[in-house]
């Protein structure tokens, strides 16, 4: 049996007419006739009474169409579920991200992206950035999320946008009621950084630019993500640098000041990465959307 059998069976049993079947498919009579033997053949059934005006369905033969219009049906489902994941409709992405990115345009390209292909399910991990580039080896993520990217062997690098540095100081303080402070106010001031990692990243970009601005840092602590670090400054521990997307965060107990006359470098990429050669139609879509709201 095979599909060809069932259409042309569907075909004749809706008509009871193996010539109007045919000018249906667009096909001669002869071959529908020998696959509809066949097909009685493979299934030791007659489906079919001839008559002078046509045909008639036997029994089994009105039981078969009501499963053959089943298979077909399944088949056409499973033929268009094929179509759309082959054009990026239908599928399942994983991505993976880091702490503050879920503050920053990150959630805003998801949240579209999901709006454009809703059939696309989107797996989110978090992951730092040693571990967004193992799961991409690995192929148990699709694309990573992550700042200060290296250049990484099979692995393709695209920046989406930079953000100015804050820093997050103790309020009340000497800056409260400031627009702004200098970083090098902050050369005696005890340091929180973040987060701690086994790739070089934040913590490397802000003790770099307290060295250009002329000083070391006091670093106090080495923390895990922003959120914490911006506690520790509100419990007296120190002050901190941050991305700019972390100052949506309202917390009691510090206030968040743009960098004045801030050193050169005095940003931070959002970025994300990807395999190599990957020509997989959701990565495609996601990128397309991801450039499209960062133009």
């Amino acid at each position: 049996m095979n599909l060809r059998q069932l259409r042309y069976f569907i075909a004749v049993a809706e008509e009871l007419h193996f010539g109007r079947a045919a000018e249906r498919l667009h096909v001669s009579q002869p071959p529908i006739t020998r696959q509809i033997q066949s097909l009685e053949e493979n299934l030791g059934a007659q489906l079919f009474i001839r008559t002078p005006r046509g045909v008639e369905l036997t029994q089994a033969g009105s039981l078969f169409l009501e499963e053959a219009r089943n298979i077909a049906a399944r088949l056409d489902q499973a033929a268009d579920r094929v179509h759309r994941a082959a054009e990026g409709n239908l599928g399942r992405l994983d991505i993976a991200i880091f702490g503050t990115a879920i503050l920053s345009l990150i959630p805003r390209i998801i949240l579209e992206f999901k709006h454009r292909y809703p059939d696309v399910k989107i797996v989110m991990h978090a992951a730092d950035k040693l571990g967004q580039i193992e799961g991409l080896h690995n192929r148990s993520l699709d694309l990573g999320f992550n700042r200060m990217l290296v250049p990484t062997p099979g692995l393709v690098a695209e920046q989406l946008c930079c953000e100015p540095l804050y820093a997050v100081l103790p309020d009340p303080g000497p800056w409260s009621g400031r627009d702004s402070v200098d970083l090098n106010e902050l050369r005696d001031e005890p340091m929180v950084l973040f987060p701690a990692s086994r790739a070089q990243g934040f913590v490397e970009k802000v003790t770099g630019l307290c060295h250009e601005a002329g000083f070391a840092p006091n670093v106090a602590q080495v923390v895990g993500d922003g959120f914490t670090a911006m506690a520790l400054v509100a419990a007296g521990f120190g002050v901190c640098l941050v991305p700019e997307s972390i100052t949506s965060v309202r917390m009691d107990g510090v206030i968040c000041l743009p960098l004045a006359n801030p050193p050169a470098g005095a940003t931070v990429d959002i970025s994300c990465f990807y395999r190599e050669g990957d020509t997989s139609p959701f990565l495609a879509n996601f990128l397309a959307v991801a450039r499209e709201l960062t133009d």
